[in-house]
This record gives C-alpha cells, structure tokens and sequence, in this order.
C-alpha cells in the first residue's frame, strides 16, 4: 500500500460510553491523527436497557460495515457477550480478507491478538484478598461468560477459591454484562437471597464493582471494615472515588495506541508478532484495606471533575431542548430543522443523519432479524451539518456507509445506530467529536433521536388512516363516487352560498329502472355491475362544479348550482344516450336504465338541500309512474 494514502480502519465495539472504551479509544486515536488515518469505530448498546428486542436493533449497526472498503480491523471484541456475533464479525472480516488485530483473541488464530493475561492477574488479584485479608466468604460479579474476558477472569475467581480450599457457591455470583448498573443489580439480588454478608465482593471490572460499593454503602455497610470490594481496568473513577477501588492495572491506552500501531505495520508490509501481551498487575488500595497509593493528584481529579460535571450539564440542556424541539416536529423536514439548529452544540466537526429508504414505510410485527439485512440497499442523507454548513445527499448505496465517501485525511468518526425496538431506521456519524466517548448521555442521544423518528413515521400513518377513513366517511366504495354524507358535507355549503346570491340551481334525482329484475334474475354481482355502470354514466355526465353522489341503493342524486332553463332536459339526454351507448357494447341480457327528476329554481331562504332532493325526488317517481304506465298500455 502506498505509504502516503490514508489508511482506513474500522473499529467494532460494544459500546462507547465506559471509562474501559474511553481510555482505549484515546490510545487508537492519538495514533490515527498522528499518522493520518481514517478511523471508524462502529458500536451499539446493547444489553443497555435489557430488552433482547431492543438489543436486535443496536446489533444492526454492524450489519452495515464492508469491511472490503477498509485496510484493516480492530476487533474490541472482548466488549461483546454474544458468542454468534463475534464469530460473525470474525467470518465477515477473513471472508473481507483485510488484517485484523483482535482484542484477547481466544477463538480466531488467523488475526493478531493483543491481550493482557487476564487469568493470571485475576488469580493474583482474588489470593491477596483470600490469603492478606482472610476473606473465606465472596461474593463474585462476573461478566458474561460467552465473553473472553469475562470467562477468563471467572475461570481465575475459581481457580484461587479451589487453591485455597474455598468452595464458589453458586447462589453467591451474579452474571452480569459489565455495564456499571450490573453492580446494583448484584447487590440486590444478594439481599433477596437472604443469604449473610460475605466477606468480599469480587467484580470482574470496576464499572461494576463502583456501583456494588455505592449501593452496599446506600444499606448502611461500611467498605472496607464491612465488606471487601475490588473490580479491575484501574479506571479513573475507580482510583479516585472514596473508598479507592483495588483493582488490576491495565495499560488500556497502551492497549488502543499499540493494536493500531500492528495494524498499520501489518497493512505496510512490516512483519509483527502474532500475539502480544501487555503487562497488568494488582492496584491494592483502600477497598480492600491496603493502603491507598499511587492515586491520582487531587487537583487534577478535581479538574476533571468538574470538566465532566460541567459537560453533563450543557449537554443535558441541550438534549432537553433537542426533544422539546422534536416533540414539535411532525414531519420529517421539521425534524431535520431541529436537529441542524442544536447538533453544533457538541462540538462535533461534522454530523451526518443516514436513513434507510424504507424508515417511513407501514411495517408488520415480523422481526426486523428474520429479514435478509437491515439496511435497505438504498439510503438517504437528508441532513448533513459541516461546520455550520447544511447539505444533503438524496441517494447512495448503504455498503458505501459515508453519503459522500471516505475522507482522505486523518479523521475520526463514529457510527451509531438509529432504530426502533428491532425495526433499524438508519444510523448517524460523528466525525470528529468526543461526545461520544466523554458524554453519558450519547445513548440517550441516540434513543430520542431514533424515538422522534419513529413518531413522525407512525404520524404519517396515522394521517394516512385519518385520511382514507375519511374518504371511506364520504365516498361509497363500490361505486367510488360521493355517499349520502359525502354529497351533504360537500353540498350544503354551496347550496347556502346559492340561496344568499340568488343563483339559479338543479337538483336531479336518478333512479335505476328494474334492478329488482336483475337482481333476481342474474344475482346481485350483476345487480352491483349495473349499478357501477350507472354511476360511472352519471360521473362521465357531470359538468364542472356539479356534483353527484349514490344517494343509497339504487338512488343518486345530481346538483348543478348554475343551472340554466335548459339543464335538465340536457343531462336527461346525456345520460339516457350515454347508457344507450353502454347497453350496444356490453351486450347483457337486460338493459341498464334509469328514471330521472329534476328541480330547477332559484332557492329561497326557507329552503333546505333536503327539501329540494325531495321535490326532485317526487318528480323522478313521476317519471318512473308514467314508465310503467306506458309499458302497460304496450303490452296490451
């Protein structure tokens, strides 16, 4: 590869929003913009909110990437619990054929592997409690086990209660999904056990082990003269919070800066070990009962304390008003307004709004899972905000991923999925923005975003029903023409304007002759022929500004508010030469007729639309008595 071309790199992770992503994202981005690549990390949520449904639409995000478009992968996929996902993530990039550097790669031995040795400082980690502390009693809060990291530090927790003749009571690990609430979630479902207070709580990361001890502390126990709490990675947080978190030391940067640093060495044709291991070791501190060392500066923890409390609140006031805007919103331009007159407020250098050509469709309750993809093939970007600058791309192939194609300079861009329950909407990309990885609240981004989007679809839905309900209110669906209230509703409004100006009108009342007699003689799907074939002659013959209208049955009724002298005589002929015509070319053993009475008259102010059908009405009866008569007179 030529050594001058911007290498492109995608990123896959679960998840963007702990500290454990933050540090290894600054490690791989502080090499990408020193060395001039594009960077794409592509991640979801999932096991957020825990709903498996709503966890389907987060994973759609990674059915967007073609890795064919990239040099080379960095697979976090330690971040991942779901086995099947990451072997298809593993198939989709040896199927792409580009190299890949993975994260404690167990699995896959045709990548690279970067990796701590987990089990071993895991091991090291729960003896010092067993052995310094004389814990005989843990509780344990494991990651998932279908993940390598999980599963290695649990396989570790086991093996040191083994070694030193403990036994892991099941009913005293919970499972979790390294996400901090998973610690809450720990200690209550301890309290429900009724089980006593062990002697330590050991947590697989210190996400969680944070949230065991505030909510240990939160029921009156006092860590580390109580309880023993430790967790692992040796965040920021977890250095610095009181009690401080004994944890295990892992160079996360060091993790991101090197993966990046193989990979671009790979691409360049520069040999590199296939495995490499970073060193991690034990962070004893006040948690467990050791003396705390090595903390963080106090003036440095209070700046960046107040960094992060300052963001969260900007951004808080800034999505508030985001939603309130979208709450406002009912259509889609309206949407894309609100979003392009906020979205600068996060600091981002570019974002780009990608829906899938269908988001706005009808859809059924079929899993958006059991379709052969989530992304439609073509997709547009109605809002794309450039510095300041809006633009918009109507059409592009969604395997392109970027509306405008890959930048060729040093850059860095998120992908996030937008989506409802398991129905994939689209995606959008950050580019060039820390919000993502410093701000909590990106996935709270993510679900107003894609909830208002789906508000707006269901809103246009439901004017769509709104709209054909109201069509079916007012037009008769077999002969699709006006009904009685469609005729009133439309009517009475002209027929007053008529009454105040003093115009001359017609009113005609037209009812079919021997319906009956078709009826029974040939069934009533040739009576409702007859009867579409009439309206369609009445149709056919109504002027502009006359309205006609299937009045019920076999009766419709005719209005023509500028009727000259003239008018009745001449819609009598058109209809009767009309259906003559009719009669010759479709050739039924009956004949479709009709017997018509029209009024014409210049309505008075004690006149009512109703009252002038029923004058027209009268008459039509007339002519259909004097029909009768006459056939009579010819029979005999």
């Amino acid at each position: 590869m030529d050594k001058n071309k911007t290498k492109k790199i995608v990123v896959v992770v679960s998840g963007l929003d702990e500290e454990y992503q933050h540090n290894v994202f600054k490690g791989i981005s502080t090499y990408a913009y020193s060395h001039n690549m594009n960077v794409s990390y592509v991640a979801g949520f999932g096991g957020m909110v825990g709903s498996a449904t709503f966890d389907i639409g987060e994973s759609s995000i990674y059915d967007l990437i073609d890795y064919t478009r990239f040099d080379g992968a960095v697979l976090m996929t330690n971040t991942f619990g779901d086995t099947e996902m990451r072997n298809s993530i593993f198939r989709k990039v040896l199927a792409a054929n580009i190299p890949a550097v993975v994260f404690e790669n167990h699995e896959c031995s045709d990548f690279y592997d970067i990796s701590i040795d987990n089990f071993g400082v895991m091991k090291k980690l729960v003896n010092h409690i067993i052995r310094d502390h004389g814990a005989k009693v843990i509780n344990y809060v494991s990651g998932p086990l279908g993940n390598p990291d999980g599963k290695s530090r649990y396989d570790a927790f086991v093996s040191a209660m083994e070694e030193n003749g403990l036994t892991t009571d099941r009913k005293r690990v919970f499972y979790g999904d390294f996400k901090s609430y998973d610690g809450k979630m720990a200690v209550d479902a301890f309290v429900e056990s009724g089980l006593p207070l062990p002697d330590a709580f050991i947590c697989a990361n210190d996400s969680m082990a944070l949230t065991v001890a505030s909510s240990l502390e939160k029921l009156g126990y006092k860590i580390p003269d109580d309880i023993i709490v430790t967790g692992f990675d040796n965040t920021f947080s977890a250095r610095n919070s009181s009690p401080a978190i004994t944890s295990v030391k892992c160079p996360l940067y060091d993790v991101g800066y090197k993966s990046v640093e193989i990979l671009s060495n790979v691409i360049d044709g520069i040999p590199q070990p296939k495995s490499t291991i970073l060193d991690a070791e034990p962070a004893l501190s006040e948690s467990c009962g050791c003396k705390c060392s090595g903390t963080d500066e106090l003036v440095e923890y209070k700046k960046v304390t107040y960094r992060k409390s300052e963001d969260t609140n900007n951004n808080i006031h800034m999505i508030n008003r985001l939603t309130a805007g979208l709450a406002e919103a009912f259509t889609p331009e309206q949407y894309f307004d609100v979003i392009n007159d906020l979205i600068g407020e996060l600091e981002c250098e570019k974002f780009t709004l990608c829906l899938s050509e269908d988001w706005q469709d009808d859809y059924t309750s079929d899993s958006a899972s059991e379709t052969s993809g989530y992304f439609s093939e073509c997709m547009s970007a109605p809002l794309i905000w450039d510095k300041g600058e809006r633009r918009q791309v109507e059409c592009f192939h969604s395997n392109e991923m970027f509306p405008e194609g890959f930048e060729e300079r040093g850059c860095v861009n998120y992908f996030l999925p937008l989506h409802y329950s398991d129905r994939c909407l689209g995606y959008y990309i950050f580019t060039n923005s820390e919000f993502p990885t410093y701000s909590l609240l990106c996935h709270t981004l993510t679900m107003i975003l894609s909830n208002s989007l789906e508000n707006i679809r269901k809103l246009f839905h439901l004017n769509k029903v709104n709209a054909e309900l109201k069509r079916l209110y007012v037009i008769d669906p077999l002969c699709n023409i006006y009904n009685r209230n469609g005729f009133y509703n439309h009517a009475d409004d002209i027929f007053n304007k008529c009454v105040a100006e003093g115009r001359q009108i017609m009113i005609s009342f037209i009812d079919m002759d021997g319906l009956k007699y078709i009826n029974d003689n040939y069934g009533h799907n040739e009576g409702d022929f007859a009867i579409q074939r009439l309206a369609n002659t009445i149709s056919s013959c109504c002027g502009q500004g006359c309205i006609c209208a299937r009045f019920g049955g076999d009766e419709f009724v005719y209005f023509d508010p500028n009727a000259n002298n003239s008018a009745a005589d001449s819609l009598s002929r058109k209809i009767n030469k009309s259906l003559e015509s009719l009669n010759k070319l479709i050739q039924k053993p009956y004949d479709i007729s009709a017997s018509i009475g029209s009024v014409i008259t210049v309505a008075q102010k004690d006149d009512t639309l109703f009252s002038v059908i029923k004058m027209a009405d009268d008459k039509m009866y007339e002519v259909k008595k004097k029909k009768k008569a006459a056939r009579k007179s010819e029979k005999v």
